[in-house]
């Protein structure tokens, strides 16, 4: 049983007596790191050069940093409000400073996007690793410590503890160090610190309290949750959602992540299954039909969702609970690979279960019965619950013992008269491995009924990413699977570019993108879809995300499929590389299609005969506002579709400042300043939001030329 502890402090100590003055230290992605004990140790190897701590890990959460005095003004009381009191770890401010000491290392494999570009230092020690080798490679970085913050609740024989929001990789990592201590090669410890603001998970994220070594369980480190607040969905974005949703198949598998482009998709899909009139006129508008109509009516669809969708998803977001709270993420799947086929083929309805199963269970060379497949039959509602299994034979609730074998027609007769449950049961409708969101995302897992949170099963990537543990009934649940992600340029030959630069700067991390696309691969009726927007940067230093070529891939050429801009879809699996440029040419930005195509001549990749079709030259920002502006006045495409953390106020702020920043940035200095000298009456209706940014009464001319260009952007003066 685990020692537990009253707060972090002892639990070091009893780590350090355990392990000696070497801690390498894994803590999970995102979310569920242990923060206190985190900042606990790297506390003690500050003042201890002899002690050496290396931490492996993957994206370090941390609060915004205001850059100027107006993003202070702005974000300050909005970052105190909506992060509350969630810790932050004491490592990222010192890392961002450039002051680790010289006996700490932060070794990661995946990084908040863009954070550490400019950081030498983690860049060197940047790990790369798809997200299913991470707990090997953690292990063979010598990892002796895995410590991760679990959710907890009463049970009948005592507390009952959830990895919560990260069984993605510790299951993983803490076997191969089990396995490491029983062969007496390391020493090791895992540790869990309570939370029991965590929503309590079940499934493989339930464990036993011998899974732990240490438990730390404190009520002053039961904080708030880390928070990932809603950012606004812009017309480009929607535009990429709409096409994307045309790709969901009714009965399909989903796979999405977190971010505007995810609730895009998830927004677009709900209007097609809620709002299909409106849905239907939008894809009028943009002409999605006559463009790819018999493309879709392979692939996917416009109709509302009748079977529904089923998420295998290594990041669970809040937009799968809005699906599912819609009736769109409801197709169960079931953790027997034949039951699941004859599901998916029609021959078992789930509602009435006969005799017919057991039939199809032969068909599909069930014979014999084990004892684990009888467990997860019996788990699944086949069998009744009176009925137990006991050395190759069911044991009837009368008594009566039946060979379980599904080839003797006697056996089958008996077992449907004696043994067969009536429907099926505790199916699945989305696994997933990590969680992170809005504060509003964890109430609500938090506050949903029991049997609800159990349709949702949080699991370990390697069962997520992968169809490599269990290949059969893997294929099987995941028909129809339309794994969809993002990219931050896509070459004409069809490579994405995702995680890092051309001089070898990781921006993130491939994290699980490279699994999902393979597998799509590999799945019959699957497909992989990458989202890039098709331009970067805004006015004149904008640049296309389609390139001819570019110095690092995240995505080879060889896996390329679907690729959507907010100017149409690409479909390239199997297609020649000629056929691939111009596909992509045809959803860039009207602006640099010409020397694309320019350079893919010079290459010799497309014939000098070719001409970029008219409707292609229509890919501007300019038609694009037009097309959405009439379809936000139907409601479809709000800017927060799934509400967000602002007051009425700072959501004024929040659109005004933008505005106010390209007007300082774009207006002669002495034309700002005789602007804010002339002054001018503050309208009553402003005095709040000026309050808000601390300028009702400014004291310096750069707060009075604040203040006039915030005036005008409140009130959408050019």
């Amino acid at each position: 049983m685990p020692q537990h502890h009253a707060s972090p402090e002892p639990c070091v100590d009893a780590l350090l007596q355990h392990l000696g003055h070497d801690i390498r230290l894994g803590v999970p992605l995102g979310l569920g790191k242990p923060v206190a004990l985190i900042n606990a140790l790297y506390a003690r190897a500050k003042v201890d050069p002899t002690l050496r701590l290396t931490v492996l890990t993957a994206l370090s959460l941390a609060r915004p940093v205001p850059g100027n005095a107006v993003e202070k003004a702005f974000l300050g009381p909005f970052i105190e409000r909506v992060f509350g009191d969630a810790p932050e770890l004491d490592y990222v401010a010192d890392q961002r400073a450039g002051t680790l000491p010289g006996n700490v290392s932060i070794r990661e494999f995946f990084f908040a996007p863009a954070s550490q570009l400019g950081n030498a230092q983690a860049q060197q020690d940047y790990i790369s690793s798809n997200y299913t080798h991470a707990a090997r490679d953690v292990f063979a970085q010598g990892c002796n410590v895995a410590a991760q913050m679990v959710a907890c609740e009463p049970g009948a024989d005592g507390p009952r503890y959830s990895l919560s929001c990260n069984p993605d990789t510790s299951p993983e990592l803490i076997a191969l160090m089990r396995a490491a201590e029983a062969r007496g090669e390391r020493k090791v410890a895992v540790v869990a610190q309570v939370n029991r603001r965590l929503p309590f998970m079940h499934h493989d994220a339930e464990v036993t309290v011998d899974t732990f070594d240490h438990v730390i369980d404190d009520p002053a480190l039961e904080h708030a949750l880390f928070c990932a607040p809603k950012q606004p969905v812009s017309d480009a974005d929607h535009a990429i959602g709409l096409y994307a949703s045309t790709l969901l198949k009714d009965g399909g598998t989903l796979q999405i992540g977190i971010g505007q482009l995810g609730d895009a998709i998830v927004h677009s899909a709900l209007a097609r299954h809620q709002h299909n009139a409106d849905y239907q006129a939008a894809l009028s508008a943009f002409h999605i039909d006559a463009r790819y109509g018999d493309w879709l009516a392979r692939e996917g669809g416009s109709a509302p969702f009748d079977q529904g969708l089923y998420g295998a998803s290594e990041m669970l977001v809040d937009g799968f609970l809005h699906l599912m709270q819609a009736g769109v993420l409801k197709r169960p799947v079931y953790d027997f690979w034949a039951l699941q086929q004859l599901v998916n083929d029609g021959r078992c309805d789930p509602e009435t279960l006969d005799i017919g199963l057991l039939e199809g269970f032969n068909a599909l060379g069930v014979r014999m019965i084990r004892g684990h497949d009888f467990d997860r039959l019996q788990q699944h509602g086949v069998f009744t619950a009176g009925t137990r299994y006991e050395a190759g034979a069911l044991i009837a609730p009368d008594g009566q013992r039946i060979r379980a074998n599904m080839a003797d027609p006697d056996a089958r007769a008996a077992m449907a008269e004696k043994c067969l449950g009536t429907q099926l049961r505790n199916g699945v409708v989305l696994h997933g491995g990590f969680f992170l969101g809005p504060n509003a995302f964890y109430d609500a897992l938090r506050n949903m009924p029991e049997d609800q949170r159990r349709r949702i099963a949080m699991t370990g990537v390697d069962k997520v990413n992968q169809l490599d543990l269990n290949p059969r009934l893997y294929r099987a649940q995941r028909q129809h699977a339309r794994f969809i992600n993002t990219a931050m340029m896509v070459t004409l030959s069809g490579a994405a570019v995702s995680d890092g630069l051309d001089d070898g700067r990781v921006v993130s991390g491939v994290g699980g993108q490279y699994n999902f696309v393979a597998m799509a691969h590999q799945l019959p009726t699957g497909r992989s879809v990458i989202m890039v927007r098709a331009t970067r940067g805004v006015g004149s230093g904008a640049r296309s995300s389609i390139v001819l070529n570019y110095g690092h891939c995240t995505i080879p050429r060889h896996l390329r499929d679907v690729v959507i801009t907010e100017y149409g879809m690409a479909d390239l699996r199997g297609k020649t590389d000629s056929d691939v440029a111009k596909a992509l040419i045809e959803i860039a930005d009207a602006r640099f299609q010409d020397d694309l195509l320019k350079q893919a001549q010079s290459a010799g990749k497309i014939d000098t005969g070719w001409r970029i079709p008219d409707h292609a030259r229509l890919n501007t920002p300019e038609r694009l506002q037009q097309r959405m502006a009439a379809l936000r006045k139907r409601g479809l495409f709000p800017d927060f579709p799934f509400g967000h953390d602002f007051t009425d106020i700072e959501l004024d702020l929040a659109r005004a400042l933008p505005k106010v920043k390209a007007a300082a940035s774009n207006t002669p200095k002495w034309k700002l300043v005789l602007k804010a000298l002339r002054g001018g009456p503050i309208p009553a209706s402003l005095q709040p939001h000026l309050s808000r940014m601390k300028l009702d009464t400014p004291n310096t001319l750069q707060d009075r030329v604040v203040q006039r260009l915030l005036i005008d952007a409140l009130e959408n003066k050019p």
